[in-house]
């Protein structure tokens, strides 16, 4: 089993892999990521509407003044307003707004690595599979206690003009393969910054994860699995885990 390190978006001009991934990836008769449809808008709108949107408890009755000043400074350069976004949930607009400075920088979701990998296995016949569901993982997100939410969306709105120099510190710590880089950019703030956030979005999941594989490594064949880069670096990754649990885990040098 290969595990690879990706980041979800990036800038189309971004150069990426090597002859060792393709090899890996070639030598695979499966394909692995977090999900199988990160791009089906089709499936994502209706568990947006259940996971995201609360109209009987909205942004405006739990958030200060302050908060709803800067929060309106932030919607408007995305061409909404602070009123639009009243009946989101913290969480939807904490990752609504993160994700918009990065698309005027020229990143996009289409030219992540999931994406391209995902049309490049169809196209070779590979079946793709995924650890979790869509349904999954925004529950995941919406599971966050009110609390956590709201330091979430304030940490967005206080870091909104800096999103883009951190994600290119990332994928130039990501682009060179130093995971002592990723993880202190892209681990260690949000253990710091929340035990309960880095909980549900990495460590629970990157043990729910080992546990699939080791499952996997009981059959036979070559399978390629290809996840977030955070959750292969740091104490509790995937491969930590594997290797605690008597797994032989090696780096493939590219």
């Amino acid at each position: 089993i290969y595990l690879f390190g990706t980041v979800h978006v990036l800038r189309p001009d971004t150069a990426w892999g090597s002859p060792a991934v393709d090899a890996a990836f070639d030598a695979s008769s499966e394909i692995w990521f977090e999900i199988t449809n990160p791009d089906d808008q089709a499936a994502a709108f209706p568990l947006i509407q259940q996971y995201g949107v609360s109209p009987n408890r909205p942004l405006s009755s739990i958030l200060t003044a302050d908060d709803l000043a800067k929060l309106d400074v932030a919607a408007r350069s995305i061409g909404a307003t602070a009123a639009q976004l009243d009946p989101m949930r913290p969480w939807l607009v904490a990752l609504t707004l993160s994700v918009a400075p990065l698309a005027k920088a020229g990143y996009d979701a289409n030219s992540g690595v999931e994406i391209v990998l995902r049309e490049r296995a169809v196209a070779a016949g590979k079946p793709v599979r995924g650890l979790e569901t869509m349904e999954g993982q925004l529950g995941i997100l919406a599971g966050l206690s009110e609390e956590t939410q709201i330091a979430f969306l304030r940490s967005t709105l206080e870091d909104f003009e800096q999103a883009t120099v951190e994600l290119d510190r990332l994928v130039a710590a990501w682009a060179t393969g130093d995971t002592a880089a990723i993880e202190q950019i892209g681990v260690i703030p949000m253990m710091e910054a929340s035990p309960e956030v880095y909980l549900a979005l990495l460590a629970e999941r990157n043990a729910n994860w080992a546990t699939q594989i080791e499952t996997m490594l009981e059959g036979s064949g070559t399978i390629f699995i290809a996840v977030g880069a955070a959750h292969l670096v740091g104490a509790e990754s995937v491969q930590k885990m594997l290797e605690d649990a008597g797994v032989d885990v090696q780096r493939v040098q590219p």
